[in-house]
């Protein structure tokens, strides 16, 4: 008896996280605010990688993070240092980020001043893959010195993801790191994954992938302006004019 009544438990719990997931959607279409969440196994250089991309971003965009951990704000002063509005979330015993946990962290924040917005989940392979937080995109990412067979033994959040990071390239060759045979692994899983090699400290793959984004949330904002322009045409009331 007990079996059932969890996974019920479990059910409402997904589902209510999936209505705020597609409010916090909604209300990112409607401000225009391009977002990233980011998932990895602790270690794999999730932050640095993010860190540099906000001081790439910064200059020419309004960039913003939420960062997840169970415990510290280490992050989020680290990150803080690319000069972006930088926001941690402490989640105690909880091993992944809510679609609530976004919602109240977003309360204070004035949406309409943000173009990017990263969402850093806690180091975890395992329970973010059940959580949708409203991204645009969902990052995961794996590094040189875990292995090549990493999307292999966590095959949910690779399927789950759009793009797929491999990080720190600059140790590949002392790691023996095998980057075809990791490609392979994520392909076997996940076919046609967009896939990026990025070193964080050398800044190896970090303009492409940086173009890539840009060009990406172009693609997004252009979409949503004509679907806006249909509304209107058909009668009904542009997102905008709300």
């Amino acid at each position: 008896m007990k079996t059932p009544r969890l996974l019920e438990i479990r059910e409402n719990v997904l589902k209510h996280n999936d209505i705020l997931a597609r409010n916090l959607r909604e209300k990112f279409e409607l401000n225009e605010v391009f977002v990233v969440s980011l998932v990895s196994s602790p270690g794999a250089g999730k932050t640095e990688f993010l860190e540099k991309t906000l001081t790439l971003l910064h200059e020419n965009f309004r960039v913003a993070a939420l960062v997840g951990d169970l415990a510290t704000d280490n992050d989020a002063e680290r990150l803080a240092r690319s000069n972006a509005q930088v926001k941690q979330i402490t989640t105690g015993t909880i091993c992944h980020l809510e679609a609530a946990m976004i919602e109240n962290a977003l309360a204070d924040w004035n949406l309409r001043e943000l173009d990017f917005l990263f969402i850093e989940n806690v180091g975890n392979l395992v329970c973010p893959a059940s959580y949708d937080l409203g991204e645009n995109l969902r990052l995961v990412l794996m590094s040189t010195t875990e292995g090549e067979d990493k999307p292999l033994k966590y095959p949910t959040i690779f399927n789950t993801s759009d793009v797929a990071v491999i990080t720190k390239t600059d140790i590949a060759e002392a790691v023996e790191f095998d980057s075809e045979k990791a490609k392979k692994s994520i392909e076997s899983v996940r076919p046609a994954m967009q896939i990026f090699e990025v070193s964080a400290k050398n800044g190896a793959g970090m303009i492409g992938w940086i173009e890539w984004l840009k060009n990406k949330a172009a693609i997004s904002k252009n979409r949503r302006s004509i679907n806006a322009r249909r509304q209107t045409n058909d009668g009904g009331i542009a997102l905008g004019q709300i």
